[in-house]
């Protein structure tokens, strides 16, 4: 498994996961960078999970709409998942950022983050966005 930036040409595909996994397609201008944001794992040329970080003006950044490949059969789909999160910490962390921050609500992404050491709050939340005209 690799872990590459995401391109312009990545966004049609994960256009296509978002539909295949039922939730409405993340508009390019609402992600990071257009859209090429974020991160992908890929094996041997396979696009597995990717994420996008969006860099704050504090010491954080945003971790967010993590998705794997509704058409990936293989038994490590969890580990790719694993490795884009624990990858982004460090790559966040050699850009000189100390927080990293995510908003989920799939409970297997929510116990994968626990699994990471991460804290995850008991009480659930709502996102609140308003699209400014």
């Amino acid at each position: 498994m690799n872990i590459r930036k995401l391109t312009e040409s990545d966004y049609e595909v994960l256009e296509a996961w978002w539909k295949a996994w039922k939730w409405p397609p993340i508009e390019k201008d609402f992600l990071p960078d257009n859209g090429t944001g974020g991160f992908v794992i890929e094996k041997q040329g396979t696009m597995i999970v990717a994420g996008f970080v969006y860099i704050t003006n504090s010491k954080a950044v945003l971790l967010e709409w993590i998705i794997s490949n509704p058409e990936y059969r293989e038994d490590d789909r969890d580990m790719a998942i694993t490795c884009l999160i624990s990858t982004i910490e460090k790559i966040i962390k050699e850009w000189g950022y100390k927080y990293i921050f995510s908003i989920g609500r799939t409970k297997a992404l929510i116990d994968k983050h626990k699994d990471l050491g991460y804290h995850v709050d008991d009480t659930p939340s709502h996102e609140i966005t308003k699209i400014l005209n």
